[in-house]
């Protein structure tokens, strides 16, 4: 479920911002990205690293930025606010975070993106029971429904993880990192009439994830339906 209220001590969008870009800006004379307006915003240095986020977040709303249209990136600008303050050491949120973009890429990834995207779900899995944390009933049901709806590449990756792929006690920092840039390029380059949509969904939902496991109020000044976002975790 989304989460929408305002942030104390979080400037709004101001009435005339630059444009947002892809890429790193060295001022905002010369656009912004995202994460760079976030840090704009929080009162930080400007960088598109601000400490403002959580890493993985960071860099799943950078990918976002730069593989959005240019005809669509204006419609990533009302997420701004929302990043600022979720951020967290808590290991469970760089899992949220991948479990949220794989399953919302999965279905429309290319082949070969889904057995890489299935074997990315099963790491976050097992992450999560080697933290001790099972899935909750949202992240149960975001499993269970990619194994649904790509049975084939569902069988491959759990062959394929059968062995010694997932070695006890490793970080699941740089497998995140993977995870999340493997499913933005997958609805990115993806055959299907709505990427932007899909793009900044994955984006608004991992913004919410992170927000309800850290009990946190986003300010989100515009969000999706919930039933539109749950429309885009299932297709």
């Amino acid at each position: 479920m989304p989460v929408a209220s305002t942030l104390s001590g979080v400037s709004p969008l101001p009435e005339s911002i630059p444009v947002l870009s892809p890429g790193k800006h060295r001022s905002p004379r010369n656009g912004a990205c995202f994460m760079e307006f976030a840090s704009y915003l929080a009162g930080e240095r400007w960088s598109d690293h601000p400490h403002c986020t959580h890493p993985l977040l960071a860099f799943l709303a950078r990918g976002v930025n730069d593989f959005t249209t240019d005809e669509g990136r204006s419609n990533l600008a009302p997420l701004i606010p929302s990043v600022i303050g979720l951020t967290s050491a808590d290991p469970r949120v760089d899992v949220a975070i991948a479990l949220r973009a794989a399953t919302m890429a999965l279905p429309v990834a290319s082949s070969g993106r889904q057995r890489a995207l299935a074997t990315g779900i099963l790491a976050c899995e097992r992450a999560l029971t080697e933290l001790g944390s099972a899935p909750n009933a949202e992240a149960q049901a975001l499993i269970d429904q990619a194994s649904h709806d790509v049975p084939d590449a569902w069988r491959w990756a759990r062959n394929f993880t059968s062995g010694n792929y997932w070695q006890k006690g490793l970080s699941f920092t740089r497998a995140g990192r993977a995870i999340v840039s493997t499913s933005v390029l997958g609805i990115a380059q993806a055959c299907i009439p709505d990427p932007d949509q899909r793009l900044r969904a994955v984006l608004a939902s991992a913004i919410d994830d992170c927000a309800q496991l850290l009990n946190i109020a986003t300010a989100r000044t515009a969000q999706e339906p919930a039933s539109e976002q749950r429309h885009y975790s299932r297709r």
